[in-house]
Order: structure tokens, then sequence, then C-alpha cells
């Protein structure tokens, strides 16, 4: 049987749970680490809080699916009997990657910095994420700002219009992927040199490395148009964008002249070709009026009629969905992964990112604050009554 890796991640907020959430769904063993209660605010990840409720107060919308399959424990770090706890469960669970999210300037402090935990556990996985990396260890790191300072903004929204944010947390989501690719990457390399490794994922870095078709363009020279919003429609190819149907809209993408000779074979289009339009440079320079000539003829066609004509010349096209109506679509349905709130009902969340066959496709609900913390002592090896000391004194919570 393969040994299942055990990760322990002191997770909060979206970027950290979902890296985690990725070893989850591969069957691995995920474990929350979040504090025990301070003040009067609430204890734990404040993701727990936000959104409708779906189970219980601590376990709202916002949190649910990013933390199916997961434990929870809590513990103060703030205290030296709580970070030698800490140590203490990576060496009696055997953990394989210790994962976090907070600001740099807390690891020391905390005793979750690598040279600390990997000190008589060398073949511990690290991955921090942070907003700037390490060096910048007081920033905070949201989203919406990251996205703001990647230049994200400025490339999202209509020509005219303000910088907008994407609908999506897609700066959050690109470090947790950065995570699971290096921590994969580092348990490779850990089978060769049986040493773990130490990695900083900066939301700032993720996200700037997927600027590869903008960023360059600076030294090439290229025109501030080609840089920043365009809403719709590709800065590159045209036509390209959202067209009116009869009865709906669609998005259409013609990505090379060949496929505008196909585009121009069928009868709806044919009185669209010209000798000036044949090049996909032609084409730009002709963008306003292609636009609306195209737009003149798809508007005579239903969005039923023009998928199956464009489907059919094998140019990309679809019709465009809303939420609801992606969960239902025939390459998706089977493939959703889904839990079950306490009480019976069935939850549909999104598909893994990639079919395997071990993929796990329903996923325990995610574990109310500090759940498994007395059970997970005691896999560890501590007696009832440490775990009864360490309750008392604020050290864990159960």
């Amino acid at each position: 049987m393969i040994k299942r890796p055990t990760i322990l991640s002191m997770e909060q907020a979206l970027s950290l749970p979902s890296a985690t959430l990725r070893f989850a769904q591969l069957g691995w063993r995920v474990i929350r680490v979040e504090s025990t209660p301070v003040g009067l605010g609430l204890p734990g990840d404040p993701n727990r809080y936000v959104g409708e409720v779906i189970a219980d107060e601590d376990r709202r919308s916002y949190f649910v699916a990013p933390n199916v399959g997961k434990e929870a424990i809590a513990l103060n770090l703030k205290e030296q009997s709580g970070r030698d706890l800490l140590k203490r469960l990576i060496r009696a669970l055997n953990v394989d990657v210790f994962c976090c999210n907070t600001i740099p300037s807390r690891y020391r402090s905390l005793g979750i910095d690598y040279a600390t935990l990997s000190a008589d556990h060398p073949g511990l996985v690290w991955a921090g994420i942070s907003a700037l990396g390490p060096q910048w260890p007081e920033t905070p790191g949201y989203d919406p700002v990251i996205q703001a300072m990647a230049g994200y903004m400025d490339l999202t929204g209509d020509a005219d219009g303000q910088p907008t944010l994407m609908g999506l947390p897609i700066a959050d989501l690109k470090a947790g992927d950065e995570v699971y690719a290096n921590v994969l990457l580092a348990l490779l390399e850990r089978t060769s040199t049986g040493r773990g490794r130490e990695i900083h994922v900066s939301m700032l870095q993720a996200a700037a490395a997927w600027l590869l078709t903008v960023l360059p363009l600076v030294d090439y020279g290229a025109a501030r148009a080609d840089m920043t919003r365009s809403g719709n429609v590709h800065r590159k190819f045209t036509p390209t964008g959202v067209y009116p149907a009869s009865d709906g809209m669609i998005y259409l993408a013609v990505g090379s002249d060949q496929q505008w000779r196909k585009l121009t074979a069928l009868a709806p289009f044919a009185s669209l070709g010209s000798e000036a339009r044949n090049t996909n440079e032609g084409r730009r320079r002709d963008r306003d009026a292609l636009t609306r000539d195209l737009a003149a003829a798809t508007a005579t066609q239903t969005v039923e009629q023009l998928i199956a004509q464009l489907t059919s010349a094998s140019i990309p096209a679809t019709q465009i969905r809303d939420v609801p109506a992606v969960r239902m679509l025939e390459q998706l349905r089977g493939r959703l992964t889904h839990t079950q709130i306490p009480g019976g009902r069935k939850i549909a969340m999104q598909p893994p990112a990639v079919d395997r066959e071990d993929i796990r496709l329903e996923m325990s609900f995610p574990p109310k604050y500090g759940a498994d913390t007395r059970r997970i002592l005691g896999e560890a090896g501590c007696s009832p009554d440490e775990i009864a000391g360490w309750a008392s004194a604020g050290i864990i919570a159960v």
C-alpha cells in the first residue's frame, strides 16, 4: 500500500486552503492548524465566519469548499509549550509537509520557521505563502490588492472603463497552485536526497508570472493599447468577442486566417469576406466595421443555430453561461466533487482540475473549529491528563 503523505497546514483565508484542498482530493491527510481564541475575536480562520450559514456559525459558505476532506486542531503557538507541542506532533505523526500563510515576520516568534521545524526533522518540506515573500516580512496579502499591484486590474474591464477586479480570486488561487506544484516537486526530490526543502511563494511574483503575454511588450516598444484593458476582445486576434444572437449572446473567437476562411464559407457570413480581411492584420485594422458587420449577421440566427454552424466549421464559440448552467454541462456533470452537510443534504462543488483514477470526488464536510484536537493529540501519544492540562492552560482548544 502506498503511504499517503501527511500535511500540517497553519492556514487561513483562501490561498493556502486552496492548495491543501488539492492534496486532500488526492487522499492525502491534511490537518489544519488554527490559533486558540484571542480576546473577543472569533476563534480560528476568519473565513469560517464569511458568507451564509451552511452547517453552523463557524462553517459558512465561503469556508466550506476549500476545506472539505480536512481535519482541524487549535494550538496556541505564542506559548513555548504550544510550540513544543507542534514539534511533537510533527515527529509523532511523521509529518511530510508543513505549510503556513501568516506574514513572514511571525515565523520565528511562532516557532514555525523552516530552520526550527526541520532541525530534528530534515525530511520536512516547508512551504509558505505571503504577499511579497520573506524579504518584505510585514506586508499582508489580500487577493484584490495583489491583483491591483500585479497589473491584473489594468488588464481587466472595458477599454474606456475603470480598472476592474477579475471575477475570481485569481491571485489567491495562483499562489495556491504554486504551493501544490512546488511541494510535489520537493517530495520528488526528497526520494533522491532524503532532505526536505524550504519553499516561499510570493503572491505578487506568482501573479506576475502569468503576465507572459504583456510584460515583455514593454521592451518591445508596444503601444499602450496592447498592454491594457480591451474588454471582451482579444488584443491580437480579430474577430473575437461577445456577439448577439436573436435569443441570447455567444462568444466567438477566430484565431487564424484559416478559421476566418471557414467562417466566411458559411452562408450567414459570406458577405463579410474581402481581400482586406483575409489576414489578421487586415481584420485588426478594420476591427470596428468588422465587429458591426459580424454582429448584424449573428443577430439573424438563434444561439443554437450559431453554435451548430460554428462548431461544424471548427470555429471556437460558445453560449455565455452563468454558474448554475456551468454546473449542468455534460462535460462536467459527472466530475463535480461533493460533500454532505450534517443532516444529510448533498452539496455539489467544483471538479478536480485533472482526472485521475484515485481522485476523491466525495469529500468529508469541513470540521468545526478545533474539532479534532483531542483525537489527534491522542494519536500522537499525548495522555488524557496532558490534553486536559493544555486545554485548561489555553495551549489548545478542543
